[in-house]
């Protein structure tokens, strides 16, 4: 494709900042590396944009100063904020500039299309889509419905099982009704659910927030956990069975990857098991049999549909057996080339240079489409 200047915003005010400024890294250096001009463009856990000079130097220096002592995964977030930070980028070392919160940053005027590597809250969830919108930029990713959707789990298990699609037995819960009727709460639980189960904030990722109630009697604080990170909590049976990923990508004639299955040996794939080196290990093709490949790819691009998606996504599935049960839909998956959704396409046949350009391309096409 033709060189073109391409922006990219990441860091972000969500618990997932460091795990964005390392999805950003690998992302501005293989831009550079095909030609493209790369404007990148931080946002400070504050909102402030940070730009000119090299904001993903300053942002992951920032991180690993603002890390609070208590922080139980603070080791796994300075050692992305390390990784962001050692990887070399074309970008001029004069000082970044600070621009507040709201509006747009003057470089953002100027660009051709613009790669939004935010994951979480404020990123992944609609609201920059819809600035991006109403500056009428070309962006990769998800449209502002599809990421509401899919960064909200309690609504897109809701618009999975109108559209048939097979999800785990959940619970919706308020954080109002937990906090007036808490033994009514716990009862629901036990009948509909049962335990062991997982505890979910509806709207954050990467496993923040999220625990796991073996017994009846740790569910409170694992629910007053919850309660602190959003006002709707997800309550879901633990599945035992293994965890099968699919990366999708496409607008309107979406394509699936080989499937890859996830392995560790910790309890659950939790924010350190995601993240550290080492922890987890992505198997791919994953070793299933080529009707179930079929059925989780299939299921994959349904999923992505029934969000309507764009651009990229990647699908989780549970395997119980030979039933397929879909988990959820990650509309700005993790994009380091180590990450799952990189190495499964790479897998299929596109390397990690080549999928970015795709991308690039996609969001182009979806943009002229919307003027049509």
């Amino acid at each position: 494709m033709p060189r073109v200047r391409v922006g990219v915003v990441f860091g972000g005010r969500s618990g997932e900042h460091e795990v964005s400024l390392a999805s950003a890294a690998s992302v501005i250096a293989a831009l550079e590396q095909r030609g493209h001009t790369v404007v990148p463009i931080g946002i400070a856990r504050d909102g402030r944009w940070v730009v000119g000079g090299d904001p993903l130097r300053a942002l992951a220096a920032e991180a690993r100063v603002a890390l609070p002592a208590d922080d139980a995964a603070g080791s796994v977030k300075k050692a992305l904020a390390d990784r962001a930070e050692a990887v070399e980028s074309g970008a001029a070392l004069s000082l970044a500039r600070t621009d507040p919160p709201g509006g747009l940053p003057a470089e953002l005027r100027h660009l051709d299309v613009i790669v939004i590597m935010l994951h979480g809250p404020y990123g992944e969830d609609g609201t920059i889509q819809g600035l991006f919108e109403l500056a009428d930029l070309p962006y990769v990713g998800a449209g502002v419905l599809a990421s509401a959707v899919g960064m909200d789990k309690a609504t897109m298990k809701a618009v999975f099982q109108a559209r048939g699609l097979p999800v785990v037995e959940h619970l919706v819960v308020t954080r109002r009704e937990w906090r007036e009727a808490p033994d009514r709460v716990a009862r629901r639980v036990a009948e509909a659910v049962g335990f062991p189960c997982f505890v979910k904030p509806s709207n954050l990722g990467s496993s923040v927030g999220i625990g796991k109630v073996a017994e009846p009697g740790a569910l409170a604080a694992t629910m007053d956990d919850a309660a602190r990170h959003d006002r709707k909590i997800l309550v879901e049976r633990a599945v035992r069975g293994r965890e099968i990923e699919v990366s999708v990508l496409g607008n309107d004639a979406p394509v699936a990857s080989l499937p890859g299955e996830i392995t560790y040996a910790g309890e659950w794939y939790d924010y350190a098991t995601k993240y550290l080196e080492g922890q987890a290990k992505l198997t791919v093709p994953a070793p299933i049999p080529p009707g179930l490949t079929r059925r989780v790819q299939e299921l994959a691009l349904a999923a992505f549909r029934a969000i309507d998606c764009a651009g990229m996504a990647r699908v989780d599935f549970f395997l119980e057996g030979d039933r397929v049960l879909v988990n959820e839909i990650n509309t700005i998956p993790g994009f380091t080339a180590t990450s799952g959704y990189a190495r499964m396409w790479e897998a299929s046949g596109l390397a990690y240079p080549d999928l970015l350009e795709r991308l690039i391309e996609l969001a182009l096409e979806r943009h002229r489409e919307k003027r049509e």
